[in-house]
């Protein structure tokens, strides 16, 4: 169970790095949102949160988020 707390770790840090491309931060949302875990809810309204990311991305971490809080997490 220790490498789902790194791997989302990893997966969040890619998801709000600024300096990769919308497409790749995209992917690692939906990769989070994959996982599932209240870990991951957390990691989603905090990328929903962050106001550098674009419209898109935002949206679609809180529809992520929205899928785990739905699921019981």
């Amino acid at each position: 169970m220790a490498e789902k707390p790194d791997e989302l770790k990893k997966l969040f840090s890619v998801a709000s790095d600024l300096e990769l491309s919308s497409k790749v931060r995209i992917k690692a949302i939906e990769a989070v949102g994959n996982i599932g875990t209240h870990e991951a809810l957390l990691a989603l309204l905090e990328l929903t949160a962050k106001e550098a990311l674009t419209k898109q991305e935002r949206e679609l971490a809180l529809k992520h988020a929205s899928k785990i809080i739905k699921s019981g997490h």
